[in-house]
């Protein structure tokens, strides 16, 4: 379907479980296929229940262990200014679903700063924009991700860009400072949509009843002022990949049964 100017793609599996395990092979189809003859792959990960699973999905496959890793680099759509440690922490869960299971080097994990780090929020901030500026291009201070994955709240955020906040318009820089967050913990760093909307693909992967309102505002070409999930797009692909109960107010034509 088109929808203002970008094709986006709903793909809808059964279950969480099921749907977890179909991204898990369709993102490592994906890193095999942009490395395989030593080109980079930027991918940008994101926390909540079903970014771990579809991490954890991954784990179990055995391409994980014939990838060349080195050629990958990671990043966090968002991530909650805690310590590295903390329950909270999205780059824990990820560590702790796939990544530390990876033969690959450390400097390829691009995590932001902790507060132990010395560095303020802020700070932490003009950090992240900084190291996402070494892999940028000259009419872009940042990297186009292969795959950015995104999750969905029930409000319609994505990373930590939330309905009717400053942070969803700002469009002059890479990274963003947040406080007061709707969500705890209240401060946070996020990419901003030039950031998450250069990507090569965006997947957006969202599950449950909740967010069945949320799936069709967005598809529906909401204001992403309103429903920041309806603002995201990739460059090649935007895909909406669903519970059944997500999918709930999806229209059967608009669902393709063949990606």
């Amino acid at each position: 379907m088109k929808v203002q100017g970008s094709t986006k793609t709903v793909v809808v599996e059964p279950t969480p479980a099921a749907l977890a395990a179909r991204v898990a092979d369709r993102f490592l189809t994906r890193v095999v296929a942009r490395t395989r003859n030593g080109r980079l792959a930027h991918i940008c990960l994101t926390g909540g229940s079903m970014g771990g699973a579809v991490l954890a999905a991954a784990a179990h496959d055995e391409r994980i262990r014939t990838i060349d890793w080195s050629q990958v680099h990671f990043w966090w759509g968002d991530e909650r200014f805690v310590e590295l440690d903390d329950a909270d922490r999205n780059s824990r869960l990820s560590r702790q679903a796939l990544l530390d299971r990876l033969t690959i080097p450390a400097e390829n994990i691009h995590e932001v700063a902790a507060p132990s780090s010395g560095l303020d929020l802020d700070e932490a901030a003009a950090a992240y924009a900084a190291e996402l500026a070494r892999f940028g291009r000259a009419d872009e201070p940042w990297p186009s991700f292969a795959v950015c994955f995104l999750g969905v709240g029930p409000d319609g955020h994505i990373a930590s860009l939330f309905p009717d906040r400053a942070e969803v318009t700002v469009t002059d820089a890479a990274a963003l400072a947040v406080r007061n967050s709707p969500k705890p913990p209240p401060e946070r760093v996020t990419l901003t949509r030039p950031v998450l909307n250069a990507s090569k693909r965006v997947w957006l992967v969202l599950t449950g009843a909740d967010k069945a309102s949320a799936l069709g505002l967005a598809l529906a070409g909401a204001s992403y002022q309103s429903v920041p999930a309806a603002g995201a797009k990739g460059r090649r692909r935007t895909v909406f990949f669903v519970d059944e109960a997500a999918a709930a107010e999806v229209s059967p034509d608009l669902i393709d049964r063949d990606y």
